[in-house]
């Protein structure tokens, strides 16, 4: 090879590796903190997400979504942060770009929108009415629980309370902060009903098994999706990369299957205390 050959072939080289700089500057995923991806969820949301205790009583965060985050991070070469707090904290915080991706088990409202990006769905459910086994006979179908004697929970800032507030508009409607609050309710006989995410309440019955579903609630969107900040297509796009993958090497099904199964065992939902740990009245009513 002649040396005009040869320096062509470098020029060549040059000029190809000068002109996928911009391409790979143009997808360079900007996040909140360099070198992190970060998460907000709602840890009252098993088995979507939610903390597992040891035998030693400490807490771990856990659930599929925790597992699909890490998973996400990894693809993307980045550290996980995942920060806790109430499930409209975590609209908020979404709308507010304070935070990467809103993860808890999140519906693609239409009316969400505005706030925040939506992934491609990366687990498909559905939604439940909800109640205890001894009122389970005043339910026989969905327009049964409409009626202004009962009182009908649902989480706050959830489509589950759009989906009540649609279903039910002359029932008593209660919307809470907190899945477990709902439970609680439900359980003390304070509450007649609730709309809860079906995968969420197969959950919660495996563990109280007073607690009845009554009956699917139609919604034309049953799934799950990420909340990515407004505009940040580049992340976007790596996020729904990582979705495909997961689904595709089996990783999705093995998260569903392995956090399913925690959340049968010890578990505590809600936000920890400021030393990271279960707060000692929801301590005192797990040993209960």
């Amino acid at each position: 090879m002649n040396l005009k050959k040869i320096t062509a072939i470098m020029i060549g080289a040059v000029m190809a590796v000068s002109m996928a700089v911009p391409a790979m500057a143009d997808d360079k995923v900007e996040t909140v903190t360099d070198g992190k991806l970060t998460v907000a969820t709602s840890p009252d949301f098993a088995p979507y997400e939610f903390y597992s205790i040891d035998e030693d009583g400490n807490p771990t965060l856990a659930g599929f979504d925790m597992d699909l985050a890490k998973y996400i991070a990894d693809k993307m070469g980045l550290e996980l942060e995942v920060v806790p707090m109430d499930f409209d904290g975590v609209l908020s915080e979404l709308s507010q770009k304070n935070v990467d991706l809103g993860m808890a088990g999140l519906s693609p409202d239409p009316a969400r929108e505005d706030a925040m990006d939506f992934s491609d769905l990366y687990y498909k459910g559905g939604q439940s009415f909800v109640t205890v086994k001894d009122k389970a006979d005043k339910f026989t179908k969905l327009e049964d629980a409409n009626n202004k004697d009962y009182s009908i929970g649902a989480q706050t800032g959830s489509i589950q309370l759009d989906l009540a507030n649609e279903n039910t508009p002359d029932a008593d409607i209660v919307s809470l902060p907190k899945v477990t609050d709902i439970i609680t309710e439900l359980l003390t006989g304070k509450m007649d009903g609730a709309f809860i995410e079906t995968a969420v309440a197969e959950s919660y019955q495996k563990n109280y098994p007073d607690l009845e579903i009554v009956c699917d609630v139609p919604y034309d969107t049953e799934g799950s999706a990420i909340g990515v900040a407004k505009g940040n297509e580049a992340l976007l796009k790596a996020v729904n990369e990582a979705i495909a993958d997961a689904i595709d090497d089996g990783s999705m099904d093995k998260f569903v299957a392995d956090a399913t199964e925690l959340a049968a065992g010890q578990t505590y939902e809600g936000t920890l205390d400021e030393n990271g740990a279960v707060p000692e009245a929801d301590a005192a009513d797990d040993a209960e």
